[in-house]
């Protein structure tokens, strides 16, 4: 089949990553063909294997950019020298932003980590830790200068990013709070997780 007039193969291979991330989404990884993400994308297979040679470089592609573009973007919006109460309430806005706005990737992330063959899986591990990082140094600055009580950084760390990114499962648009009331909520719920103090 000819190519369609004005194609090229990085749209193509956009188009690839797309339908698989809607279908794996809707239905599993496991439960998604080639041929079917093929079908979703209107290309023949034969394109898709140009781009991608396995299932699997397709998924671990996926997981790869969520996370580098995950830190790429905090990185853009990183505000050095906040103390850590500030830091840690501008490190909960970023996050649940950011990840409403990518709930099927958020999901695939969580969900489908574990489709990952043991290389690939190390991988994104790295990646993974690396954003973890982030959170866990506002808290060990904050306990180290009393405006945190925290019994264990590292397990606060994941409790905060658990937390954060559950919203995704259930927060709709036309729910009883809106956005800005429920992302301040989380922020005082974080505050008090972390054993700090509410101004009056």
């Amino acid at each position: 089949m000819a190519r369609r007039a004005g194609t090229t193969g990085a749209e193509t291979a956009e188009k690839v990553r797309k339908a698989a991330l809607e279908l794996f989404a809707r239905s599993g990884y496991a439960a998604v063909s080639m041929r079917a993400i093929a079908a979703e994308t209107g290309v023949q297979a034969g394109a898709i294997y140009n781009h991608f040679p396995t299932k699997q470089d397709l998924l671990n592609e996926l997981l790869r950019v969520h996370m580098e573009t995950l830190l790429s973007a905090w990185e853009e919006v990183e505000v050095p020298g906040l103390a850590p109460p500030e830091a840690l309430e501008h490190f909960v806005r970023f996050h649940i932003r950011y990840h409403l706005d990518r709930s099927r990737e958020v999901f695939i992330s969580y969900m489908e980590l574990r489709s990952l063959e043991d290389e690939n899986f190390s991988a994104i591990e790295v990646l993974r830790r690396d954003y973890e990082k982030v959170p866990r140094a506002i808290l060990e600055r904050g306990a180290a200068d009393g405006s945190f009580a925290i019994i264990d950084p590292q397990i606060t760390t994941m409790a905060i990013i658990a937390m954060l990114t559950g919203m995704t499962t259930w927060y709709r648009e036309n729910g009883r709070l809106s956005l800005d009331e429920i992302e301040a909520v989380y922020v005082r719920l974080v505050a008090r997780l972390v054993g700090q103090k509410e101004e009056d």
